[in-house]
């Protein structure tokens, strides 16, 4: 057995920390007194120290850092009389960083500042560092959201070289270049976006031919045309990757000159994009379709509330039209609003039917496929003139978001299917199948709420997710399976070889609709015109050359978009801390969406979700069954599983640990601790008043 490996450094704000091996699945476990001078992140050389069956983890110790992932660490500096330290925003960072006075840059106690490490933990010893940024008091307006993009180390601006480039674009399409494409300018065109949206990048029409089938024209901002490949704006677009949203801020991909201007598809002007012609029979098939680079003119910007409240209007609700009784209630405008829209929108009205017409002949074939509806709803949160969060719900979902979905989604597979079969270097969307040990395990779950995803021995289709999705629609379980589900299924992510996609139950898909936020868009935006024109047929040289790129900038562009996740999670944890702040004591109903070996999660109507730790649980012990997700009262025998509803009470909300602490709304004067052992199926009984310990062997089995 080999002994020694390179792996990367997960910290744990306890001190431990494990090592995620290339190749294998389970990760080496690292005490705290064995993790050298690593912090989260590092590459790193361990041995071996214990064999699996001697523990329930393989361990290792770290021989030595290979390298540190971070020297900068972001933090609230802590300052005493002679020195300061500076306490990490990571707490996967187990060490504060020493800071001595000749190194602290004047800064004041409870500040936000970037500290550069000097000296790496060594034993019991904390990292050593010096002030290189002070940011701002930690109550002052943005500092949270800049103490991001430090953190992560955002590009916030674009270099000056990128930005003259940008302003150097013309701010008109070029008039030479219109002959060589197809001119869709007369033809009635509509982007539909949300209300805030600014840089709008691809725009739908429908036509009902002859023959009964539809014709989809879906047009993408043809970015590539504007960014040029061996261009300065194009190499700072790949170490980007993505756009980043924070809230009140965007760190876009491509300068405001660009995303905002030429390559938006703005209403009332003309614009190069690159259509993708689908015709499409009754039952939703794509029957015959073409990619042509083209010249539009976008009719009219459509939000997707003003769409909603157009069908709502002129067409009956239909039966497949999934939303709840409290929106379709809702009037989205008062009478004059609606009264101005109606009328400004009289002459569309008949196309925005076929729209809706064919995104549900669409959603019906996609459903039938075994596409899975995950219906988690989202957050909005609404934050005043200075950043603070002052309201949060879920953002409302309307069945013109679906339309522009499905629309979506039939591009991205016409196009990826199209480059598939041509051979061509590309970049594929790719969502593979989960695993099986994560599919029993969620069986186990599921069993106890009288659901199983179906499996043909190893196999597993994605109909099987889909039919118990359908299965809980409506139920109190809904959101809570939703969530389990997803957990189960594995991170999609960018290739350059086709894999298919599972969520979507698609053997062919790609990222091909949003190349304005998106690199792998972008890259497939440059191929397709390559393609184009030199008539489908490039050279060995370019087609060697574009595969190690798309290779490159698969790996690349997954690695960002993992980045711009933590970042946008990050930052609406962040702000639901912060709006929960002056909520302490206040009391909510919600639903427990996860138990674990520490507490109950509760997630609140708003989407806010908090945990209840054992010690406000109440005055007498409960027992863990780890396998069913179920906590039981040894003497009132109370049982608190996934999907109940809770009435808690807000105990702790501080924006600067993104922490969210509840407990219930009627508490005793005792509380409890609950550990657990799994791998020795032993649950232990922790009673904080008593100090004292009870052991229940095998009673998990």
């Amino acid at each position: 057995m080999q002994k020694e490996f390179t792996g990367i450094f997960r910290g744990n704000e306890k001190g431990f920390g494990f090592v995620k091996i290339e190749g294998q699945d389970e990760e080496i476990y690292i005490s705290r007194g064995n993790t050298h001078e690593a912090i989260d992140g590092d590459e790193v050389f361990i041995k071996m120290i214990k064999k699996p069956k001697e523990a329930m983890h393989q361990e290792g110790k770290i021989i030595k850092v290979l390298k540190h992932e971070k020297t900068k660490v972001v933090g609230v500096f802590q300052k005493s009389k002679n020195f300061g330290f500076v306490v990490p925003d990571d707490k996967k960072i187990n060490t504060d960083i020493y800071i001595s006075k000749k190194n602290s840059k004047g800064v004041k106690n409870r500040q936000k500042v970037v500290a550069e490490i000097t000296k790496f933990p060594q034993g019991n010893k904390s990292a050593e560092g010096k002030i290189i940024e002070v940011l701002g008091n930690i109550n002052e307006a943005g500092v949270d959201m800049l103490s991001l993009v430090k953190e992560y180390d955002l590009p916030y601006e674009f270099p000056e070289g990128v930005v003259q480039e940008a302003k150097e674009v013309s701010k008109e399409v070029s008039k030479k270049d219109i002959p060589n494409r197809l001119d869709l300018r007369q033809k009635e065109i509509f982007t539909i976006d949300g209300e805030d949206a600014k840089d709008l990048d691809d725009a739908v029409a429908v036509e009902k031919l002859k023959n009964g089938n539809y014709l989809l024209n879906v047009s993408i901002a043809d970015v590539s045309y504007y960014v040029k490949e061996k261009s300065k704006i194009n190499k700072e677009a790949i170490l980007r990757g993505t756009s980043i949203y924070m809230l009140d801020r965007v760190i876009p991909m491509l300068p405001k000159e660009l995303s905002n201007g030429i390559c938006s598809l703005n209403a009332g002007e003309d614009r190069f994009a690159i259509t993708v012609l689908m015709e499409i029979d009754q039952d939703g098939k794509v029957v015959s379709s073409d990619i042509q680079k083209s010249i539009i003119h976008v009719t009219r910007r459509m939000s997707y509330k003003e769409v909603q409240a157009i069908l709502d209007e002129f067409h009956q609700k239909l039966e497949t039209m999934q939303r709840n009784e409290e929106i379709q209630k809702k009037e989205l405008y008062t009478k004059k609003q609606k009264e101005k829209l109606l009328k400004e929108c009289n002459s569309y009205i008949e196309h925005f039917k076929r729209l809706e017409e064919l995104a549900l002949i669409l959603k019906k074939r996609r459903k039938v496929a075994g596409s899975l509806n995950l219906d988690i709803p989202e957050s909005k949160i609404i934050l005043n003139e200075n950043g603070v969060a002052i309201d949060i719900k879920k953002y409302e979902m309307y069945f013109a978001n679906e339309i522009i979905e499905q629309f979506m989604l039939t591009a991205n597979e016409t196009v990826a299917e199209k480059f598939y079969w041509l051979e061509a270097p590309f970049i594929y969307r790719v969502h593979e199948v989960p695993d099986m040990d994560k599919v029993k395990e969620l069986n186990q779950f599921l069993w106890n709420l009288g659901y199983k995803i179906k499996t043909a021995g190893d196999i597993v289709y994605s109909k099987a997710f889909a039919e118990v999705l359908e299965e809980v629609q409506g139920k109190q379980e809904e959101r809570v399976v939703s969530n389990l589900i997803l957990r189960t299924l594995k991170v999609a992510k960018y290739e350059s070889e086709n894999k298919g996609h599972f969520g979507i139950a698609s053997k062919y898909y790609c990222h091909f609709t949003s190349p304005i936020r998106r690199y792998p868009d972008l890259f497939i935006h440059r191929i397709i015109s390559k393609y184009i024109e030199e008539g489908y047929n490039l050279k060995q040289q370019e087609l060697e050359k574009y595969h190690e790129q798309a290779i490159k900038y698969a790996t690349s562009s997954s690695e960002r978009e993992r980045v711009a996740q933590k970042v946008e999670r990050d930052s609406e944890d962040i702000k639901k801390a912060e709006f929960m702040q002056d909520k302490i004591g206040e009391q909510y109903e919600g639903i427990i969406s996860s138990i674990t070996a520490f507490g109950i999660f509760v997630e609140l109507e708003n989407t806010v979700e908090g945990l209840i730790r054992f010690d406000d649980l109440g005055d007498e012990y409960f027992i863990y069954d780890e396998q069913k997700k179920i906590l039981t009262g040894e003497k009132t025998k109370q049982v608190y599983k996934i999907g109940d509803k809770i009435k808690i009470e807000v105990k702790l909300a501080d924006k600067l640990t993104r922490r969210i602490d509840f407990k219930l709304a009627v508490r005793n004067e005792m509380t409890v601790r609950i550990t657990y052992t799994i791998e020795q199926s032993e649950v232990v009984y922790i009673c904080l008043r008593k100090r004292s310990c009870i052991h229940i062997n095998n009673y998990a089995k």
